[in-house]
């Protein structure tokens, strides 16, 4: 006769769970980063230009925006978790091929665009500190190029990261700046909209510079290079929805500093290094060098992100090898995209070219595209062939579908108001 099995040994008794800091740290990664790059050298103008013109009439607007960016950037990661490939590669599978090749052409276009405005933004907020544009940003694409060059994911991940907490500089800032709470609480849960035809191309232009197609692409990407399954996906979920809410709050933090600094002035700011000099007057010179560090920072790694999510698109449309941890030898066309877009841009942004004329062009492709690309994520979340049991649920599935379609009737309205100025109208 067997004996009984020894009888379990009693469960521990559950206390109060903390969370440590550590696995915090730990659960952060494609999207902070993706969430942060947006808050490039382009969105940091268009926030202080918000608050410079409107002061902060604009808030309830970026509450939206940010609810919408958290919607977005989930399911890129989750795309990415549960089908394992990027979102170029779904396009290739599940889609033709000649629209798949249409994306990828304007996304390339554009980004290089972006780029050599991320390179312009580096050389202007070193500028502020007296070092010449022709020192800062050829120093600054070598060190890109060796961070993802020279390292696996990994290590560039965790550099990433370093400079994504540049961005608390912002809130200092916006501290310093000692705005009206009251003032700003008001404008935030109350709409204030102001009939314009000012105020609406600012929306518009809030929503274009946060929500943008390389940050989807560089999600899903990166989700799936570091290797990241359905099994793991709870702490990437947290990851893109934690990313989302801090680009949000930097967000809201640039808007009120120059809301509060300059908020009467009514005038336009035409770059991110403009905000940093006319906060001085009112905040002092401290909040000028937190904008500028903060500049310099959300330069660097929109630098690195958007040639990144180029050519990880591009990679995926062909089905090449794309990996950061791949040698040279192994993934040439994703590496040798990654450097061309890195030294292009540089030289050009050292080149006296009229760099507004530049980021027009480039807003007029991105509202081109940006329909395009969310299109494609949210037909593909929806999709158990692409996503398996990671499709969007009913309710998340209507929320997604508002989001998707007023960011894309905003964005097509962008290009319909830049083509229209464009010729005269």
């Amino acid at each position: 006769m067997s004996a009984r099995p020894a009888s379990p040994p009693p469960a521990p008794r559950r206390g109060r769970r903390f969370v440590r800091p550590a696995a915090i740290l730990m659960v952060l990664g494609p999207g902070l980063i993706a969430a942060n790059a947006g808050n490039d050298a382009g969105g940091i103008a268009t926030y202080a230009s918000a608050g410079s013109q409107f002061q902060y009439r604009t808030m309830f607007i970026a509450i939206l925006i940010i609810a919408a960016l958290v919607a977005v950037q989930e399911m890129a990661a989750r795309l990415g978790a549960y089908s394992g490939e990027g979102l170029m590669s779904l396009v290739r599978e599940e889609f033709s091929l000649r629209l798949g090749t249409f994306a990828v052409v304007c996304l390339l276009v554009a980004n290089l665009g972006l780029v050599v405005s991320e390179f312009a933004g580096i050389g202007a907020a070193l500028e502020i500190f007296g070092v010449t544009k022709y020192l800062s940003v050829p120093v600054a694409a070598v060190a890109i190029l060796s961070i993802v060059m020279l390292g696996s994911y990994q290590r560039a991940e965790r550099i990433f990261l370093v400079l994504s907490l540049v961005f608390l500089a912002y809130p200092i800032a916006m501290i310093l700046s000692n705005p009206d709470w009251v003032h700003v609480a008001n404008d935030t849960f109350v709409p204030h909209f102001v009939a314009s035809r000012d105020f609406l191309l600012l929306a518009v232009a809030l929503v274009g510079t946060t929500i943008t197609p390389y940050m989807q692409l560089y999600q899903a990407a990166a989700v799936a290079d570091r290797g990241i399954g359905p099994d793991e996906y709870r702490h990437e979920r947290v990851d893109a929805i934690a990313g989302s809410l801090f680009a949000g709050f930097i967000f809201v933090s640039i808007l009120i500093a120059t809301g509060a600094a300059i908020g009467k002035s009514g005038h336009p700011l035409t770059t991110a290094a403009d905000a940093a000099k006319a906060l001085e007057p009112v905040a002092g010179a401290g909040a000028e060098t937190l904008f500028a560090i903060g500049l310099l920072g959300a330069s660097m790694l929109a630098a690195a992100i958007v040639p990144l999510s180029t050519a990880y698109g591009l990679a995926e449309a062909v089905g090449a090898e794309r990996s950061v941890s791949r040698k040279f030898r192994e993934a040439p066309l994703f590496l040798g995209l990654f450097t061309g877009q890195v030294v292009i841009g540089a030289l050009v942004a050292l080149i006296p070219v009229n760099l507004i004329d530049l980021l027009i062009g480039m807003q007029v492709l991105n509202g081109f595209i940006t329909p395009v690309i969310l299109g494609f994520l949210y037909v593909l979340t929806n999709r158990p062939s692409a996503v398996g049991l990671g499709v969007n649920g009913p309710r998340f599935r209507v929320f997604a579908l508002i989001c998707v379609i007023v960011v894309s009737v905003l964005a097509v309205s962008a290009f319909v108001v830049t083509v229209a100025q464009f010729f005269g109208f």
